[in-house]
């Protein structure tokens, strides 16, 4: 197993039940499969460098985690279809 650090930025239109049923689907590909979410933060809501999909601000999400490649594709997935993820990295560390 790999680690990766994984960032995304959610929509600020969103309340605080959407943003934590979101993170938590989000973080469940995890716990599904045989991983280890080593470090998390929730950064809040912050200004973007530039604006995207005329949003100025998101809800930054941040972990770093022990995984298989398998899941970080099916979290992939999950985030593109994700229409309150605004943007996302995977770094494989």
């Amino acid at each position: 197993m790999k680690k990766y650090e994984i960032m995304y930025i959610l929509r600020p239109n969103l309340d605080n039940n959407e943003v934590k049923k979101i993170n938590d689907h989000l973080e469940s590909v995890f716990s599904k499969k045989p991983s280890t979410i080593l470090e998390k933060k929730e950064i809040g809501l912050k200004d973007l460098a530039y604006p995207i999909n005329n949003h100025k601000k998101g809800y930054y999400y941040w972990f770093i985690t022990q995984t298989d490649n398998e899941a970080v594709l099916e979290f992939n997935r999950i985030v593109k279809i994700t229409e309150e993820v605004i943007r996302f990295i995977i770094i494989k560390e």
